[in-house]
């Protein structure tokens, strides 16, 4: 394993996601509900943007590695997982949304591994519905978790509609690779 910038990253980003949940099992005396969701926000926020940041880095600074690809879309999945959990569990989003969201991630994550175990791993790139998607749960998952009005602004209220969304680009990009991969299955016989 090369020890870099942006494997240091994605690094952090993992050891952040204790920290994220934790913040929820705090005391009420020692943390209020409002200051939670904000910590909460705040490192999932960030953790976001290291994810960024470590692929820009990895691309600017020519550390790309195997083991960089292998673990930086982990570490994605186990914080937005992280996420949706803790919103079930407030009560923030509907259990179907987070199975939808992570059973696609699982899914698709164990159509690519075995895409590329045939040698077809490109038939499977990451679709811009794919793109779209992500970026809708990444803005909002903060909004879920920051959850309190902000002047007029709900961002319980956009947070919601925006997760839905994501959870229908899931199930369109899903359907996507799905036939992107059937497509590839069958050339290879």
């Amino acid at each position: 394993m090369q020890l870099n910038w942006p494997n240091l990253l994605t690094w952090l980003r993992i050891v952040m996601i204790p920290l994220f949940v934790g913040v929820f099992y705090f005391e009420q005396h020692w943390m209020s509900h409002a200051t939670q969701n904000l910590v909460a926000t705040v490192i999932f926020t960030v953790a976001a943007i290291t994810d960024w940041l470590d692929g820009w880095l990895a691309r600017r600074l020519n550390q790309t590695s195997a083991f960089g690809a292998f673990l930086d879309p982990v570490a994605d999945k186990l914080m937005v997982a992280a996420a949706l959990i803790i919103l079930v569990q407030l009560g923030r989003i509907d259990a179907v949304i987070a199975l939808i969201i992570i059973g696609r991630e699982i899914a698709i994550s164990a159509l690519r591994e075995w895409m590329a175990s045939i040698g077809r791993g490109k038939s499977v790139a990451v679709s811009m519905v794919g793109k779209v998607k992500t970026a809708a749960q990444m803005i909002a998952i903060p909004m879920l978790l920051y959850h309190d009005r902000i002047g007029g602004f709900d961002p319980d209220y956009w947070g919601t509609w925006l997760i839905w969304v994501a959870a229908l680009l899931t199930l369109i990009s899903m359907g996507y690779y799905l036939k992107m991969a059937w497509r590839a299955a069958r050339t290879q016989g």
